[in-house]
């Protein structure tokens, strides 16, 4: 089983590559994971309204460069459904059956996705109404993620 997180935007603050590399060690006991990371091209080109939605659009290509017809692919974005731990397990093993053992996340940079990477998804997922940073929702993702495995193997989960 592989788990891809495509990313836009790098992760600069050692406290957040610390977690990610902790819960990536713990994630590689269930699954192979790839974190990739793309340029955030709205830190430098995003001035107007018109300049957005061309970084969007140039974002979502970028990202759907890395995404494979097979991969069943879960876009996080704030319209998306919530899930509790469990149902999200449950999604994250619909995704290993449909994608033929490989899942794919997808976290948007500052500005979202484009509406061709959320039509691309197999779901669109919310872990809340709030506005967190990206670089946090990696954070977020990878352990809910971890958690996940620790439920569908029933195993407990330590705190």
């Amino acid at each position: 089983m592989t788990i891809n997180i495509i990313s836009v935007g790098k992760i600069k603050e050692f406290g957040l590559k610390s977690l990610i590399f902790e819960y990536e060690k713990r994630i590689s006991k269930f699954a192979k994971i790839n974190i990739i990371e793309l340029k955030d091209l709205a830190s430098e080109n995003a001035s107007s309204e018109a300049d957005k939605l061309i970084v969007l659009e140039e974002e979502g290509q970028n990202i759907l460069s890395k995404i494979l017809d097979r991969d069943y692919v879960i876009a996080l974005a704030i319209e998306g459904n919530k899930y509790s731990s469990e149902r999200f397990a449950e999604l994250i093993e619909k995704g290993f059956v449909q994608g033929g053992a490989k899942l794919t996340f997808i976290i948007g940079g500052s500005l979202g996705l484009s509406q061709r990477v959320k039509q691309r998804a197999n779901s669109l997922i919310s872990f809340s109404e709030m506005t967190f940073p990206h670089q946090l929702m990696k954070v977020i993702l990878l352990e809910q993620t971890y958690r996940a495995f620790k439920i569908l193997n029933n195993e407990p989960y330590h705190k």
